[in-house]
């Protein structure tokens, strides 16, 4: 199939429990009708579309791919694109027009949450190419890869996450949705057997959580940065009582590799041998949870439009 030179493949993923899919959608493509933009349009059909009808955009020639969409569509736009057939994937712009319930990745670059700014943002087509993260694991038939943008999280990060994501349908506020997941979680503080290897040094404990950031983590790899070709990694065992509080303002306010309790590393790979009964999430995704993994880092692995 032959696409138009510049054509955007656009990729609409409703924003999780509302009722006003179509009207969001439509105000934002008659935006786009006004600004002369040339694209086509595809909505997604619920949990999975979004990556299958993003590799079809790509095998069918589409150079410049928008998602409309949060966290959890990025990284399944992200996968779509890796796994799909097409030359030079490398160079297949992803466009971002924020719309979930998680936007860090967004967030992270200062994209405007405004669809207008959003959508203005990629016609000025500011590109750079930046790094990825792929995690490798076995799904109890074969053995598989995944990419992220953001961070894995292993552990209670993992639900944190996925607690956090699910709050903020009801309360709307980054804040109040951490604070909501710490209080639901804050009489388990699970410990989990783990076993890692980063940079040579095998690590062996009960640990609280992992996370390991291509980008900010959710605030729990706050210096990492998808362009350097590093990963970062923290690693958090369990705190005493009161330093679960200090810990919770620390990672709000993006400080939380200074907290006593807190391991950092940087590294181009990660090994985990064992977590025991720990969940995995990548990018809002949870994994199915067959160790060992093998996190690593592609620099310069796909195209992003970014804001100038």
């Amino acid at each position: 199939m032959s696409v138009e030179p510049g054509k955007w493949g656009v990729i609409y993923n409703p924003k999780a429990g509302t009722r006003k899919a179509h009207k969001r959608w439509n105000e934002i493509k008659e935006y786009m009708d006004t600004k002369g933009v040339s694209y086509d349009y595809i909505q997604s059909e619920g949990f999975g579309s979004v990556e299958r009808l993003a590799k079809i955009l790509a095998n069918n020639g589409y150079r410049i791919i928008v998602v409309v969409g949060g966290d959890g569509a990025i990284n399944d736009t992200l996968n779509g694109i890796k796994n799909s057939k097409a030359e030079n994937k490398s160079e297949i712009a992803i466009g971002i027009i924020p719309n979930g319930i998680g936007n860090d990745f967004a967030k992270y670059w200062d994209m405007s949450m405004d669809y207008k700014e959003a959508v203005d943002q990629i016609i000025n087509n500011r590109r750079k190419r930046i790094d990825v993260g792929f995690c490798r694991y076995y799904n109890g038939e074969r053995h598989e890869q995944r990419y992220f943008l953001n961070a894995v999280n292993i552990g209670l990060g993992a639900r944190i996450v996925k607690i956090t994501d699910q709050t903020k349908r009801f309360w709307g506020v980054k804040f109040l949705s951490y604070v909501t997941a710490f209080f639901l979680l804050f009489f388990e503080r699970k410990l989990y057997r783990m076993h890692l290897m980063i940079n040579g040094e095998h690590i062996r404990g009960r640990i609280m959580t992992v996370c390991i950031g291509n980008a900010s983590g959710y605030g729990q790899t706050p210096s990492a940065v998808p362009y350097n070709g590093w990963l970062d990694v923290s690693i958090i065992n369990r705190p005493q009582f009161l330093q679960l509080f200090s810990g919770l303002w620390m990672l709000i306010s993006r400080r939380i590799l200074n907290h006593k309790v807190v391991r950092i590393y940087r590294t181009k790979k990660v090994k985990v041998f064992r977590a025991r009964n720990a969940s995995v999430d990548l990018d809002g995704r949870l994994l199915p949870k067959h160790f060992p993994l093998e996190i690593g880092i592609k620099p310069e692995s796909i195209t992003l439009i970014i804001p100038k």
